[in-house]
């Protein structure tokens, strides 16, 4: 069949929308009609050539979707059913799946820019081309793997269940799953971006005693007081480190989030912390980049110092609880859109979030 989509062919250059081939779901696979897909830094770090991937490829991680085919095998949905995309396609089988860490599934791993026989159900004119994370989802249609395919009920948005897909199960799921917050914890969050707010959303679930948000962006500063957070520092302005400590009464904060992606800030984060706190690290920084860390405080200190994939997550048990979060009225979701678009809009669309415009974009129009 025919998709429009948006396809990468060479870095640092736009996205183009054009109609590509299609192939049916193969066993184990299913084809999603998506519904909404939202605009993550994350395809932005592809598009710059800051991670690299095979090219072309079809970028988008983070969407949601109606279940139009399912290949031979899957019983998990049918056609019709309302489905929250998973850009984790764990397989069940290897190590970190049977721990109880689907979320760096080490197959899935091996084959994140085709489906699980190696190759790509994208193509145009015989050129294959590349499915990032299995997905593709900045496309009209996708095959994904069954084991994407998170079942939602059909009272949730198709946008909201979209942010669901990434950013609001990578930011909710850093505080909950990967450094499971305590209530009355101080809290600090760096870049306060889309995962950033879901953050600050999460440590309100937890009944943080202070959410102190961190960004050089005084728009996005002011938008994350309305998701919960209790102070603002401006690192353009002022010590962002110096005035956490001064804010938290000299000590530093319990927990400190990282969730922009850069050394700088990796760094910024740790030195937040106070003697056994505990830096999350949930940006992605482009690739290559390193970031000092004082390896005697770290001992002396007690300080932890982890990485967060995908809010650590287990996302067949985790995101239908998040989902039961944002129809519950726990998750202010629908104030985080911000910005609709169509696939055509596409390229617009990273531009505003390259600008610095606050919350979340979403395309809900293909």
């Amino acid at each position: 069949m025919q998709t429009k989509a948006a396809v990468l062919y060479e870095y640092n250059q736009p996205l183009v929308v054009e109609d590509v081939e299609l192939d049916p779901p193969k066993a184990g696979e299913v084809l999603i009609k998506v519904g909404a897909a939202g605009i993550c830094r994350s395809d932005l770090h592809f598009m710059k050539g800051h991670a690299r991937a095979p090219l072309p490829i079809v970028l988008g991680h983070e969407a949601s979707g109606t279940v139009e085919e399912v290949g031979s095998g899957v019983t998990s949905v049918k056609p019709g059913d309302r489905v929250v995309l998973s850009f984790v396609s764990a397989c069940g089988r290897c190590n970190n799946c049977t721990d109880g860490r689907p979320n760096i599934c080490e197959t899935r791993a091996q084959f994140w820019t085709s489906q699980f026989d190696g190759t790509s159900r994208l193509h145009k004119g015989g050129q294959p081309i590349a499915q990032f994370d299995q997905m593709s989802c900045f496309a009209e249609y996708s095959v994904v793997p069954e084991s994407a395919c998170i079942p939602a009920p059909d009272s949730l948005p198709l946008d909201i269940g979209a942010l669901i897909g990434c950013c609001t199960t990578t930011g909710v799921g850093a505080v909950l799953a990967s450094a499971k917050v305590e209530p009355g914890s101080t809290v600090a969050v760096v870049g306060c971006g889309g995962v950033g707010l879901n953050v600050i959303m999460g440590a309100v679930l937890v009944n943080a005693s202070q959410i102190i948000a961190v960004d050089i962006n005084e728009g996005k500063l002011e938008f994350a007081m309305k998701f919960g957070a209790t102070h603002s520092v401006n690192p353009s302005n002022q010590d962002a480190v110096a005035r956490v400590k001064e804010i938290t009464g000299g000590k530093g904060v319990d927990y400190a989030f990282e969730v922009f992606g850069s050394g700088k800030t990796v760094e910024m984060t740790y030195n937040m912390t106070r003697k056994g706190g505990t830096s999350v690290i949930v940006g992605i920084a482009p690739l290559g980049e390193t970031a000092p860390i004082d390896a005697v405080s770290l001992v002396r200190d007690e300080k932890i110092l982890k990485g967060a994939y995908y809010g650590s997550v287990r996302m067949r048990t985790d995101m239908p609880k998040i989902m039961d979060m944002y129809l519950s009225g726990r998750l202010k979701l629908d104030d985080l859109i911000t910005r609709r678009y169509s696939l055509d809009q596409i390229n617009e669309a990273y531009d505003d979030l390259q600008r610095g415009d606050v919350g979340r974009g979403v395309i809900t129009s293909f």
